[in-house]
Order: C-alpha cells, then structure tokens, then sequence
C-alpha cells in the first residue's frame, strides 16, 4: 500500500457556486511525484470535474503555476514528498488573478501588458539578406541574456503585492521582458517602450519588494530588470533638461 496525502484543493465552478471552496483528497503517492502528478491523481481516479493548467511538465512552458500552501510555485517543479511530514498541502489558484474554474485563472490581462511591451526585436538598421546577419558580441549578449529566460509563468506577479493592490501596474515579468529587448544591442524600439516604463503605471510604483525575484523557477530577477529600468527612467527624465531637442537619449 502506497503512503497518502491529504491535497486540499481551491474549487469553483461558475455556473454552481456561489463562492469557491476547498474539497479534499487523499491520493496515494511515491517520492518522485510532484505535485503536478498529484492533480492528475486526482483527475484521473478521484473526481474528474478538477480543472487546471499543464503542458510540459519540465518547467519549461510555464503553465502549471499554482499556490502551494500560500507561495507561487510550478507544479511540475514543487514534489508532493516536501510536504509529506505535514501529511497535507493546500493547492489554491495563482493569486491576483480572476478564476475561471478551480485552478485556471484568467490570464488576459498579463497578455494585453506582454504586447504592449512590442516583445519582439525591431531592427535599430533596417539591413538585406546581402548584408548577413545582425551580429552581436558575446559582451552585448550577456546584457539582456539572463531576461529572455522568463517563461511567462506568472509566479512573479502572484508574488507582487503592488500588482495585487494595482493591476495596472505593469508588473514584474513584462517590465523583465521590457528590458530584454531594450538592453538589446539589435533593436531600435527603446523610445516607445520607454513611455510605458516612464508612465505611472511603470517602473515607479513598483515598491521593491523583491519577492517577485525569489520565486522565479528560472532565475530571471525581474526585481533586477525594474531597478535597472527605474535607472534608465531617471536618465530620460534628467536628459531632457540638457540633451538637444528632440533627443532624449
């Protein structure tokens, strides 16, 4: 007989309840499941009706992000063998976000912040095939390297307490993916994403509290991306006193 645990699990269905609420299960399990596995447990043998996000399973596609008792955590990457001595774990939605069914959130408005930011490279020298390939150093590589990891999983604006508060803060993932492309040495698009940096809901309410930055599964360190952006944003705005007209950089 395999050992279980107990898995409470965040439930709501629209179309029945009123409110969400918790249901509990207890599935049987080894010590190489993850908690991800431990839903499908749960969908495949117990109730089916569960519904949630996954793909991957290799904490690659970002998708399975859930609240672990209370912190943002991939369930492809939290193992439910953590959790065991406390003989129950609670799986809630990703926090700050609206639920469309037991743990499936509504993920529109980070899409609506993801293509504000134009995340894609606009060439700063328009050049044709003839001309070869827009070449970069290994130094103009490692300065936005580290930013094109994110995988848009969202822990991080779970773990944003001004997102929570303000959700038309920016937030952390799309401000690291800002950067990214801003820090790229191929790209000419800086001016335009520099008004969203610079605006209200930009760069400077961001608190900087940095818990955005300790539960990223892939070590991107938005909180890093936002200090350098409020740096870049103090530039723009000091330049503007000395820099000739018309030109802000």
């Amino acid at each position: 007989m395999k050992p279980t645990i107990r898995i409470e699990v965040l439930r709501y269905n629209p179309e029945r309840d009123a409110h969400p609420h918790l249901d509990a299960f207890d599935v049987p399990w080894t010590d190489d499941m993850s908690v991800l596995q431990g839903l499908q447990a749960i969908k495949d043998d117990i109730d089916g009706s569960l519904s949630f996000r996954w793909s991957c399973r290799m904490a690659i596609c970002g998708s399975c992000g859930v609240m672990v008792n209370g912190k943002p955590r991939l369930g492809c990457q939290t193992f439910l063998r953590d959790y065991a001595a406390a003989g129950t774990l609670r799986i809630e939605p990703l926090a700050h976000f609206p639920i469309q069914r037991d743990l499936v959130v509504d993920i529109g408005d980070f899409i609506g912040k993801l293509q504000s930011i134009t995340p894609y490279i606009v060439p700063k020298e328009a050049r044709t095939p003839d001309q070869g390939e827009y070449l970069q150093t290994p130094q103009q590589l490692a300065q936005f390297e580290q930013f094109s990891s994110c995988i848009n999983c969202l822990l991080c604006y779970s773990a944003c307490p001004q997102y929570g508060l303000d959700s038309q803060f920016i937030g952390p993932a799309a401000m690291a993916l800002l950067h990214r492309y801003n820090a790229d040495s191929r790209d000419g698009a800086r001016p335009q994403r520099m008004a969203l940096v610079n605006a209200e809901e930009g760069v400077w309410s961001c608190t900087a509290v940095g818990y955005c930055s300790g539960v990223c599964p892939k070590g991107v360190d938005p909180a890093n991306a936002v200090n350098q952006n409020k740096v870049a944003s103090a530039k723009d705005y000091f330049l503007r006193f000395v820099a000739p007209r018309g030109d802000s950089r």
